[in-house]
Formats: C-alpha cells, structure tokens, sequence
C-alpha cells in the first residue's frame, strides 16, 4: 500500500503529530473572525512554509475555498508556498542599501550561493531573498541571516560571512 503524504513527507509519527497541531490550531481559532490568518501562521511555525495537502485540510475544516486560502497566504509576505532552506538570506533592496550597492552584493550572493534570487540551494541549507526594506538603513547595505544583521556591505564580504553558516 503507497504511504500517504502530508506536508510534503511520508505518514510518519513525526507526520501526523503536525497534523494534530493543526487540528489544535484550527479548533483554538475556527470560532475566531479572521481565523484564517493564526492558522496559517500556526502551520508556518510547524511546517516552515504552507503545504498544500495541510491547506487543503485548512480548506475542509473552515469552510474556505483553496483560492481564498491562496489569496492570503500570497498577499502576505511573512507566507511562503515553498519550503526555505535552513538559512534564509534577506538582502535590502530599499532605496539607500540599492544606492550603496546592493545590487552588487545580491548578484555576488546568487553567484557564490549558486541560486536565483528567491531560491533555495541543492543542499537545502540558503534561501536567497531580496526584500523591500529591512529598517536598518544607517547600515547599507545591509542583510540578515536568520536574526543576525550584516552591514556596510561590499561583495568582498560575502564569502566570508557565508563561511560562517556553512559549517
């Protein structure tokens, strides 16, 4: 008999035991207006990104259609319908950090991470992401790995500082 899949991975104990988080999910906030929105971050934080075997159980249980699901959850940036790498790699592209270099730096990214702009390595281990802003602009140009911030870029740097999280 063929496994069955959620989430992306085969029904395992792991599998179904983030399914029952989303069940708890969906029953702390179904009688809640709006309740779309924390229970698609309650399945960020389990999953890492929004599978569509989970929307699809989000779809049943709150009586929403997939194209109002996938309206939220592509209006919002914090959402993602792709699974990130370990690492996410935000550059700013804001105004400052742009006319300090960024582009630069996020041409020297993709080349030294050997993925498009809003891809993710083989190995699973970079999500390379060109943001809007990330309030930092004293610091430009400037990026973020996970919660650390890196700034006052040039693209000499980036070698270096992708070293750190490679290990």
């Amino acid at each position: 008999m063929e496994a069955q899949q959620a989430g992306g991975c085969s029904r395992t104990a792991e599998a179904d035991e983030k399914l029952m988080k989303v069940q708890a999910a969906i029953s702390q906030f179904r009688m809640v207006k709006g309740a779309l929105i924390p229970v698609l971050h309650e399945i960020q934080d389990i999953y890492g990104y929004l599978p569509e075997p989970v929307l699809a159980v989000v779809s049943a249980e709150l009586g929403l259609t997939m194209s109002e699901i996938y309206g939220v959850a592509s209006f919002y940036h914090f959402f993602s319908l792709t699974p990130k790498g370990e690492h996410v790699v935000h550059l700013c592209m804001g105004t400052a950090c742009y006319i300090k270099g960024a582009q630069g730096i996020l041409d020297r990214l993709s080349t030294e991470l050997n993925v498009p702009v809003q891809g993710t390595t083989e190995d699973n281990k970079f999500t390379l992401e060109a943001t809007r802003c990330l309030g930092a602009c004293g610091l430009a140009p400037v990026m973020t790995i996970g919660e650390k911030v890196h700034g006052r870029l040039v693209p000499g740097n980036i070698p270096k500082i992708l070293k750190e999280y490679k290990g």
